[in-house]
């Protein structure tokens, strides 16, 4: 997934925190600053990041220049250069706010995706985001994820299965639950608890197996049972309790994936500021 501006889901995300910001004026800006002033924006990287979100820079300062220094997906150092704004100044000081919210939020997520995929360099296993994310900002956020190198894996409830253990309960175990997705059109994957559902599972001929809250020693031990059993050999995710300390060890076991939520939950937001100047 690009950082596709255009997307009507974007373009609403930076209307809204616009309107929130600005509601009917920015009325210190627009009192202590003449209409005519000119000013250039630097915005700069205070720390070691995976850049994001820096495309959305023209739609937050619509009718500036903006020319970006640096692409999402770019890793930068203290001091390197994002983006300059030019333009009037109070248009750069009304949405330099949201411009970093944006920006600082969505690196945050892009450089803790990228510290996971860097842990688990040369094992073969890719890194998984998920659907914990800002009500609201999933497709910034999921951006913002593949950015740092992440596999976005489905959007929302609609473009593939996952069967849950709440849903194999609530359809009466594994066999039905898959066999009532089979026509589904998209890729199923489905969670399985123990090793009865995990055989059950494979019996039914899953080729998508989520694999959560085992032990690295537990998980290798399941997934050698799996290649042994299934010849056409089922892809395995990873999930629960995987850290950056711990993802290596979990990526060894011969996983297919690893998803973690912290990528987007728990994101920290990195240090980026903009600096006036005024033009003369």
């Amino acid at each position: 997934m690009s950082f596709d501006v255009s997307h009507p889901e974007v373009q609403d995300a930076v209307q809204r925190a616009l309107a929130e910001d600005i509601g009917t004026g920015d009325i210190t800006t627009n009192l202590c600053v003449p209409a005519e002033t000119k000013a250039t924006g630097h915005m700069i990287a205070r720390q070691s990041l995976t850049l994001a979100g820096v495309e959305l820079l023209p739609l937050i300062f619509a009718g500036c220049r903006v020319a970006l220094s640096s692409q999402s997906g770019d890793h930068l150092q203290d001091g390197d250069e994002i983006a300059v704004v030019q333009g009037p100044a109070r248009a750069l000081l009304t949405g330099e706010r949201t411009a970093l919210n944006f920006v600082q939020r969505l690196s945050g997520i892009a450089t803790a995706a990228h510290a996971y995929v860097c842990a688990v360099e040369g094992t073969g296993c890719r890194i998984l985001d998920t659907r914990k994310t800002t009500p609201g900002l999933r497709r910034l956020e999921k951006m913002a994820a593949a950015a740092g190198g992440a596999t976005n894996y489905r959007i929302g409830l609609f473009d593939a299965v996952l069967i849950k253990n709440n849903h194999i309960t609530a359809a009466g175990g594994v066999p039905t639950a898959l066999e009532r997705t089979r026509s589904a059109g998209v890729p199923v994957e489905i969670e399985v608890r123990t090793r009865p559902e995990l055989d059950e599972a494979l019996t039914c001929g899953a080729t998508h197996l989520l694999l959560d809250n085992l032990h690295p020693d537990e998980a290798r031990e399941w997934i050698a049972h799996i290649r042994a059993f299934d010849k056409r050999r089922a892809t395995v995710e990873l999930s629960g309790g995987i850290t950056l300390e711990n993802a290596r060890a979990y990526a060894e076991t011969g996983a297919d994936f690893l998803s973690s939520g912290s990528i987007t939950h728990s994101a920290r937001a990195v240090n980026i500021n903009l600096r006036l100047e005024l033009l003369r």
